[in-house]
C-alpha cells in the first residue's frame, strides 16, 4: 500500500460535484490563460495552508457536518484547489493587482480555518502549540540555510526564484515537523513509504542520539533541493510551466506540514 492511512473518495454525489465543478474551474483556466509570475506561486502558500488546515478539521471531527465529506483525504486539497481557482479568476477579470488579491483571499480563507481549529484545541483542552511553533521557526531557518547553500553552489538555481525557495522550506517544513512530532510528540507517520524510511532510521545506531526521523529529514531536504535545482532549468524556458511544477513540488511539502503544525498543536 502506497496510499496515506485516511485516504478515501467522498460519497458520490460530493464526488461528482468535486469533479464537476473541478472540469469548470479547471477549462475557465485554460480559456483565460492568466500570467503565472514568481509572485502569484507565493500567493498560493496562503490558499495551501487553508487546504492543510482544513483537513486537520476533518481529522478532529470539527468540521460542519454538511462539508466534512469534502475535507478528508484526498478531497480537502480538491476542494480548496478548486475555490482558489475560481477566487484566481475572479481577481485576475477584475481591476486589482491579482497577485496582492489573491494572497488576500487566500490569507482570510486561512485564518478562519486556523481560528477554528484553534478554539476546537481551546474547547477540549487540548490545544499546546510550544513544539509546533519550535517546529515551524527549525523548518523555515533550515529550509532557508538550504536554499542559500544550493544558490550559492549551483548559480544557475537562483532561476526557480522565490518558488524554488518555497518549495525547498516547504519539504524542510515537513521533514521536520514530522522529526519532532515522532521523536517528541509521539505522532505516527500515515504514509508508508515516508514510514518505510523512519522506520529504517530506527534501526541505525544514530537513533538513541538524534532520534528515528532524522533520515526522513535528510531525505525531504535532498529531495525539495534536488528537485528544485532539476526544474530551474525550465523555468528558464518554459518559465509558465516551470512555476508550476514547483508550486505543486512546494504544495506537495508545505500541505502536510502545515497540516502536521496546526494537528499537533490542537491535539496536545
Amino acid at each position: 500500500m502506497i496510499l496515506p492511512a485516511g485516504f478515501a473518495l467522498p460519497p458520490l454525489p460530493y464526488l461528482l460535484a468535486l469533479l464537476l465543478a473541478g472540469g469548470g474551474v479547471a477549462v475557465a483556466l485554460w480559456r483565460r490563460d492568466p500570467a503565472v509570475s514568481d509572485r502569484l506561486v507565493l500567493a498560493l502558500v496562503p490558499w495551501m495552508l487553508a487546504g492543510a488546515w482544513l483537513h486537520v478539521l476533518h481529522v478532529v471531527g470539527a468540521a460542519p457536518g454538511v462539508i466534512d465529506p469534502l475535507l478528508g483525504t484526498p478531497a480537502a486539497y480538491l476542494t480548496t484547489a478548486i475555490l482558489a481557482g475560481a477566487v484566481w479568476l475572479g481577481v485576475d477579470a477584475g481591476a486589482v493587482a491579482t497577485e496582492r488579491a489573491f494572497a488576500a483571499a487566500g490569507a482570510a480563507v486561512a485564518a478562519l480555518v486556523l481560528a477554528v481549529g484553534i478554539q476546537w484545541g481551546l474547547d477540549e483542552g487540548t490545544f499546546a502549540p510550544a513544539w509546533p511553533v519550535v517546529a515551524a521557526v527549525l523548518g523555515v531557518a533550515v529550509g532557508i540555510a538550504v536554499w542559500l547553500g544550493l544558490r550559492r553552489a549551483y548559480p544557475d538555481v537562483a532561476d526557480a526564484g522565490g518558488a524554488g525557495a518555497l518549495a525547498v522550506v516547504a519539504h524542510s517544513l515537513d521533514g521536520i515537523s514530522t522529526a519532532i512530532g515522532i521523536d517528541v510528540l509521539g505522532a505516527t507517520e500515515r504514509t508508508p513509504l515516508s514510514r518505510t524510511v523512519i522506520e529504517f532510521g530506527a534501526t541505525l545506531p544514530t537513533a538513541d542520539l538524534l532520534g528515528s526521523a532524522w533520515l526522513f529529514v535528510l531525505v525531504k531536504l535532498a529531495l525539495g533541493a534536488g528537485i528544485t535545482a532539476l526544474l530551474a532549468e525550465s523555468v528558464r524556458a518554459v518559465p509558465r510551466q516551470g512555476r508550476l511544477l514547483l508550486a505543486f513540488v512546494a504544495a506537495v511539502g508545505l500541505g502536510p506540514g502545515a497540516h502536521n503544525l496546526l494537528l499537533f498543536s490542537i491535539m496536545g
